[in-house]
């Protein structure tokens, strides 16, 4: 396993030669860590320390990062150092330093963000991001291997996102401008229990879409993914703070799903988790109604996360869509194993 304890260069702010989770702004590419290999590294914290990491805690940094080198060591250096945790490392505590490092936009984070309006990166994310198959040609080609060597795909033939801080930071970069847009105030949207009213959301994101929609979509340069980015930029406007969204989406999928997981205390003051799934789909021109293979999606979906409903969201990209001062109306749907759901159509 490479020893992380011997860094040259960098920022001096990430340098500490008696850390093993020292970070540095510039590094070599190197094979993505195995889990054993990320325990390994942990354990020379634990045996300099004497403050553990829990099995979960490694696990769920392996499933972050996929074995990336930085974020591996970001987030121990996250939790170790500037959150100055002193019991043991829990799974909180690295969602806790995840969310972190993306809202600081650390400068390996940034510099993978820059790189997104490159004409290359665009071929290749935007089919992703929209769950489209790409044209592939030669140069199509040429620009998997190039976004490959970037580190922003886990291989050259599936075209997923490396890993789900990647997934996440990505579509909050491209999200940026129609954050920009949403005045709503958060803690309207947050009912007398403390959960989160995901009913009144939608229909704010009906007025929203209805007075800023045409022009996000004209503005945004992955226009194919257009819509998703801009309902996820608005769903992550409104809910963090108090909660956190989890994006799931592939080249090829035709779908993305989405996961609102929102925290709020219980009687006793225990903490407890409100969670919410939600499917994006598009209607394209030439394409029939995707609502049916939409509810199917969506009941995989919320079988994976053992959920009783959830919400399909359908985008109508036709010339046929009803003008845009009337777009956004619910209907009542049942999926095909027997769930009732509320469609919102925009």
């Amino acid at each position: 396993m490479p020893d992380y304890r011997v860094t040259s260069g960098g920022n001096p702010d990430w340098s500490d030669p008696a850390s093993p989770f020292t970070v540095i702004t510039k590094s070599l590419r190197q094979n993505d860590f195995t889990a054993d290999q990320i325990a390994e590294l942990y354990d020379q914290h634990t045996q300099a320390t004497g403050q553990e990491f829990t099995k979960d805690a490694v696990d769920r940094v392996h499933e972050l990062t996929q074995g990336q080198p930085w974020l591996v060591n970001a987030l121990a250096h996250e939790i170790t150092f500037k959150m100055r945790v002193t019991d043991t490392i829990t799974v909180e505590s690295v969602d806790v330093a995840k969310e972190r490092l993306i809202r600081a936009r650390s400068t390996h984070l940034d510099s993978l963000a820059a790189r997104l309006q490159d004409p290359r990166v665009m071929r290749v994310i935007e089919p992703i991001v929209a769950g489209m198959s790409p044209d592939t040609d030669m140069s199509f080609d040429h620009a998997v291997s190039y976004v490959h060597d970037l580190g922003l795909i886990r291989d050259t033939r599936t075209l997923d996102i490396a890993n789900p801080i990647y997934r996440e930071v990505l579509l909050r970069v491209l999200g940026d401008r129609t954050e920009r847009f949403v005045r709503a105030d958060p803690r309207s949207f947050v009912l007398p229990d403390g959960r989160f009213d995901l009913t009144r959301v939608l229909e704010e994101f009906v007025v929203f879409w209805r007075e800023h929609g045409e022009v996000l979509i004209q503005q945004e340069g992955y226009h194919e993914a257009a819509c998703q980015i801009i309902l996820m930029a608005f769903m992550h406007r409104l809910v963090n703070g108090g909660g956190q969204l989890d994006r799931e989406y592939a080249a090829g999928s035709k779908r993305l799903h989405m996961l609102i997981r929102w925290f709020y205390p219980g009687p006793n003051g225990e903490r407890l988790v409100q969670r919410q799934a939600m499917e994006l789909k598009v209607w394209r021109p030439g394409e029939n109604d995707p609502t049916p293979e939409g509810l199917t999606q969506l009941d995989n979906y919320l079988d994976r996360l053992t959920l009783d409903t959830g919400v399909p969201v359908m985008f109508n990209r036709r010339s046929k869509a009803p003008p845009w001062a009337e777009r956004g109306a619910f209907e009542q749907a049942t999926t095909p194993s027997g769930r009732q759901v509320t469609v919102l159509r925009v």
